[in-house]
Protein backbone atom coordinates (compact mmCIF):
# COMPACT_ATOMS: atom_id res chain seq x y z
CA UNK A 1 0.00 0.00 0.00
CA UNK A 2 1.41 3.55 -1.11
CA UNK A 3 0.13 6.50 -0.07
CA UNK A 4 -1.29 9.28 -2.65
CA UNK A 5 -2.55 12.99 -2.69
CA UNK A 6 -5.39 13.34 -5.07
CA UNK A 7 -6.30 17.22 -6.36
CA UNK A 8 -9.54 17.61 -7.59
CA UNK A 9 -11.14 20.09 -9.94
CA UNK A 10 -14.68 20.06 -10.42
CA UNK A 11 -16.93 22.21 -12.42
CA UNK A 12 -18.25 25.47 -10.58
CA UNK A 13 -21.63 24.95 -12.05
CA UNK A 14 -22.23 22.12 -9.02
CA UNK A 15 -24.23 22.81 -6.64
CA UNK A 16 -23.18 21.97 -3.11
CA UNK A 17 -25.32 18.65 -2.75
CA UNK A 18 -23.85 17.47 -6.19
CA UNK A 19 -20.32 18.19 -4.76
CA UNK A 20 -20.76 16.36 -1.78
CA UNK A 21 -21.92 13.28 -3.67
CA UNK A 22 -18.86 13.10 -6.70
CA UNK A 23 -16.52 13.57 -3.06
CA UNK A 24 -18.86 10.41 -1.80
CA UNK A 25 -18.19 8.37 -5.44
CA UNK A 26 -14.11 8.83 -5.02
CA UNK A 27 -13.89 8.18 -1.37
CA UNK A 28 -15.77 5.01 -2.07
CA UNK A 29 -13.86 3.87 -5.28
CA UNK A 30 -10.72 3.94 -2.59
CA UNK A 31 -12.19 2.31 -0.16
CA UNK A 32 -14.07 -0.25 -2.11
CA UNK A 33 -10.23 -1.25 -3.92
CA UNK A 34 -9.27 -1.90 -0.31
CA UNK A 35 -7.70 1.53 0.32
CA UNK A 36 -8.26 3.97 3.20
CA UNK A 37 -8.81 7.50 3.30
CA UNK A 38 -6.61 9.39 5.50
CA UNK A 39 -7.97 13.32 5.03
CA UNK A 40 -10.74 14.95 2.75
CA UNK A 41 -10.03 18.69 2.14
CA UNK A 42 -13.02 20.60 0.07
CA UNK A 43 -11.45 23.96 -0.65
CA UNK A 44 -14.49 24.98 -1.91
CA UNK A 45 -14.48 27.33 -4.85
CA UNK A 46 -11.48 29.11 -6.09
CA UNK A 47 -10.14 31.32 -9.00
CA UNK A 48 -8.02 29.10 -12.01
CA UNK A 49 -4.71 30.93 -12.93
CA UNK A 50 -6.32 30.39 -16.43
CA UNK A 51 -9.53 29.56 -18.06
CA UNK A 52 -10.23 25.93 -18.38
CA UNK A 53 -13.16 24.60 -21.10
CA UNK A 54 -14.07 28.69 -20.80
CA UNK A 55 -14.59 28.89 -16.95
CA UNK A 56 -11.90 30.72 -14.45
CA UNK A 57 -13.24 29.03 -11.38
CA UNK A 58 -14.01 25.81 -10.26
CA UNK A 59 -14.54 23.39 -7.23
CA UNK A 60 -11.00 22.54 -5.59
CA UNK A 61 -11.04 19.06 -3.30
CA UNK A 62 -7.79 17.22 -1.88
CA UNK A 63 -8.14 13.75 -1.08
CA UNK A 64 -5.17 11.97 1.10
CA UNK A 65 -5.50 7.75 0.84
CA UNK A 66 -3.29 5.01 0.60
CA UNK A 67 -4.15 2.16 -1.95
CA UNK A 68 -2.31 -0.29 -4.09
CA UNK A 69 -0.02 0.91 -6.94
CA UNK A 70 -2.51 -0.46 -9.72
CA UNK A 71 -5.43 1.37 -8.72
CA UNK A 72 -4.43 4.54 -9.57
CA UNK A 73 -5.25 3.71 -13.75
CA UNK A 74 -8.69 3.03 -12.68
CA UNK A 75 -9.15 6.47 -11.13
CA UNK A 76 -7.65 8.01 -13.64
CA UNK A 77 -9.91 6.29 -16.20
CA UNK A 78 -12.81 7.37 -14.06
CA UNK A 79 -11.40 10.43 -13.51
CA UNK A 80 -11.05 11.41 -16.94
CA UNK A 81 -14.86 9.93 -18.16
CA UNK A 82 -16.06 12.38 -15.56
CA UNK A 83 -17.28 15.24 -17.17
CA UNK A 84 -17.70 17.22 -13.97
CA UNK A 85 -14.21 16.68 -13.55
CA UNK A 86 -11.95 19.74 -15.02
CA UNK A 87 -8.55 18.62 -14.02
CA UNK A 88 -6.97 16.37 -11.43
CA UNK A 89 -3.66 15.41 -10.13
CA UNK A 90 -2.77 12.35 -8.30
CA UNK A 91 0.59 11.94 -6.75
CA UNK A 92 2.71 9.60 -4.86
CA UNK A 93 3.37 11.37 -1.51
CA UNK A 94 7.21 9.70 0.00
CA UNK A 95 7.24 9.47 3.87
CA UNK A 96 8.55 12.57 4.17
CA UNK A 97 5.46 14.27 2.85
CA UNK A 98 3.38 11.95 4.83
CA UNK A 99 5.22 13.25 8.10
CA UNK A 100 4.56 16.84 6.69
CA UNK A 101 0.39 16.36 6.68
CA UNK A 102 0.39 14.52 9.66
CA UNK A 103 2.11 17.10 11.45
CA UNK A 104 0.15 19.94 9.53
CA UNK A 105 -3.18 17.78 10.56
CA UNK A 106 -2.04 17.86 14.35
CA UNK A 107 -1.14 21.61 14.78
CA UNK A 108 2.55 20.78 15.48
CA UNK A 109 4.78 23.29 14.24
CA UNK A 110 6.22 22.00 10.64
CA UNK A 111 9.06 24.55 10.53
CA UNK A 112 7.63 26.64 7.55
CA UNK A 113 5.19 29.07 8.93
CA UNK A 114 5.98 32.32 8.67
CA UNK A 115 7.52 34.29 12.51
CA UNK A 116 5.16 36.59 13.77
CA UNK A 117 6.04 39.94 13.75
CA UNK A 118 6.54 41.49 17.38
Amino acid sequence: MNNYELMVIFTPVLSDDEFKAEQKKYSKMVTDAGGSIVSENPWGLKSLAYPVQKKTTGLYWVLEYTAASDFNEKLKIQLLRDETVLRHLCTKLDKYAVEYNAKKKSGVKTGTEKLAEA
